[in-house]
């Protein structure tokens, strides 16, 4: 696992967007913030209004799915899983020779691509985040059979825009759905609970929810910058006999840390099952 890689790009690259929805129009958007030129920029998506919404909103090319990912350098599949294979059927006749195949999907294996698209096309499964959305992202990438370094290169430098990418090993990618594709959700269920935690000790739900969303950006913070294990973070803020320390043990008591590693776990399991079709 590789957690910084020399940062290439997709600069000079005609890239195709296949698929319109969130991540997809995060990803075109961050493109042309990073300075990236809009006619080098291509969507296609099933639903035609969308391609040219998106199109007239930002400048880019719109197009059937064959027709952008013809016009590629880098095509990126921004589709849901089960609509995934149509698609490859779709392009399959369209993507050149030396293009870069970026698929953003839960559960799409680099095989997967690979046995629907042209012999030797360079694949790279990837795994964002929605937090891409304030170009706060974490992705981790795996390259496929064929992938140079230039097109690894090529993919951290798109995912950058909307954040900080690793590369991992592909056998990896079920851990990294369970840690960072899923993490937000769980962060934004324990930060409901601290917030209902306020209002039922008589705060107004504003001032709760602030109060909680700046602690949490503290505390994410302070792990970032100070580079201290969270261990060592935690025991700063619990003095003996203390308020923090009480709370901990309550947590404790009732195994929060065993709930969330068997949490992660089912995450994980999941992610293997949509993996294999399941």
């Amino acid at each position: 696992m590789t957690a910084e890689e020399p940062m290439g790009g997709v600069t000079g690259a005609t890239v195709a967007v296949l698929g319109g929805g969130v991540m997809g129009s995060t990803l075109l958007a961050a493109l042309i913030r990073a300075g990236h030129p809009p006619e080098r920029l291509w969507v296609s998506d099933r639903v035609a209004e969308r391609s040219a919404a998106l199109a007239d909103r930002l400048g880019v090319h719109p197009g059937d799915a064959p027709s952008a990912a013809a016009a590629a350098d880098v095509v990126v599949l921004a589709v849901k899983p089960q609509d995934m294979a149509e698609l490859l059927a779709q392009v399959h006749g369209a993507v050149r020779p030396h293009t870069l195949v970026i698929s953003i999907a839960a559960g799409i294996t680099t095989d997967f691509l690979e046995e629907r698209l042209p012999s030797g096309t360079g694949v790279v499964r990837a795994m964002p985040n929605t937090p891409a959305l304030v170009d706060e992202g974490m992705s981790a990438v795996s390259p496929g059979r064929h992938c140079t370094a230039e097109h690894v290169a090529q993919a951290h430098g798109l995912l950058a825009t909307v954040g900080r990418v690793v590369t991992v090993e592909e056998r990896h990618q079920d851990a990294v759905t369970a840690i960072s594709g899923s993490g937000p959700a769980y962060i934004y269920y324990v930060v409901e609970a601290m917030i209902e935690a306020g209002v039922l000790l008589g705060l107004p739900r504003s001032t709760a929810t602030e109060l909680v969303v700046q602690t949490l950006y503290g505390a994410a913070t302070m792990i970032k910058e100070t580079g201290q294990h969270p261990t060592v973070l935690r025991e700063q803020v619990s003095s003996p006999g203390g308020t923090s320390v009480a709370a901990l043990r309550a947590l404790e008591d009732h195994k929060v840390r065993a709930a969330f590693l068997t949490a992660m776990e089912a995450a994980a399991r999941r992610s293997g099952e949509l993996s294999s079709g399941g």
